[in-house]
């Protein structure tokens, strides 16, 4: 598997940055242009993502292992990892296989446990987007309102669309590897043991995917970690609150 990615250049310790479910690179463009002008970055679309290919298993292991893979490719022996959601999980799977690997872990707002099956209503928008390829962003969200109340999650799913064929819009994740297999997604991360490496973990005031009662296992799985919440901010924490987001980072990155 030879993931997509975006890679700004440069010397150094580089940042590399893994996105959530229904994401991909391009929602880190804003910080990229940030984090760029002092080091390196590389985003990547994790597989069934972005530009990335189309195959099943979304297991952590199997993710970690492609982003090992890319990291091999790109002849980066240590790195500053951050995970957002989905892409937190993978991030704590490759730094328990290969803590060498990873200098510093960043976790955005998710913990090592399994979560509730709760994204029903958005592979049923999916879905109905898809028997009904729109012409329009806004036929789209018209299509996804039905199932999906509120606008920002909708706007989110939407910048999964392109063009197809008859100049309709069509997905452009791998919808029926991810719904096939959205029961690894929701499970624990992969791997054994802790990781012992300096890790900042970021929730967001406003979420409760990492609340007080799931503290005892992030201490677990990431003793050394430092647990420090996003005012006002939902689990979308950095395109949400993203100064606050980028002053977190950079207080972690520069000790």
């Amino acid at each position: 598997m030879e993931l997509h990615h975006v890679d700004t250049g440069g010397a150094g310790r580089p940042l590399v940055v893994l996105h959530g479910l229904f994401g991909s690179a391009d929602n880190w463009r804003s910080h990229i242009k940030r984090w760029q002008e002092s080091r390196r970055v590389i985003a990547v679309d994790l597989r069934n993502h972005g530009k990335s290919p189309h195959e099943p298993g979304m297991d952590y292991a199997t993710q970690a292992a492609d982003v090992d893979a890319l990291l091999d490719r790109l002849a980066v022996d240590s790195c500053d990892l951050l995970g957002h959601s989905m892409g937190g999980k993978v991030a704590i799977t490759l730094a328990r296989q290969a803590p060498e690997r990873v200098a510093r872990l960043i976790v955005a707002d998710i913990a090592p446990v399994a979560y509730e099956h709760e994204h029903e209503a958005i592979f049923k928008a999916m879905r109905a987007v898809e028997r009904q390829p729109p012409s329009s962003r806004k036929e789209a969200d018209r299509i996804m309102a039905e199932f999906v109340e509120t606008p920002a999650t909708r706007q989110f799913l939407a910048t999964n669309l392109i063009r197809g064929e008859n100049a309709t819009l069509v997905w452009r994740v791998g919808l029926d590897e991810i719904e096939e297999d959205y029961a690894h997604i929701v499970a624990e991360p992969d791997g054994q043991g802790a990781y012992t490496g300096s890790t900042l973990v970021l929730r967001g005031e406003r979420s409760d995917y990492v609340g007080d009662d799931v503290l005892p296992a992030v201490e677990s799985v990431l003793p050394a970690a430092r647990i420090e919440t996003i005012p006002d901010a939902g689990h979308w924490l950095h395109a949400e609150q993203p100064e606050a987001f980028q002053e977190a980072l950079a207080r972690f990155l520069t000790v």
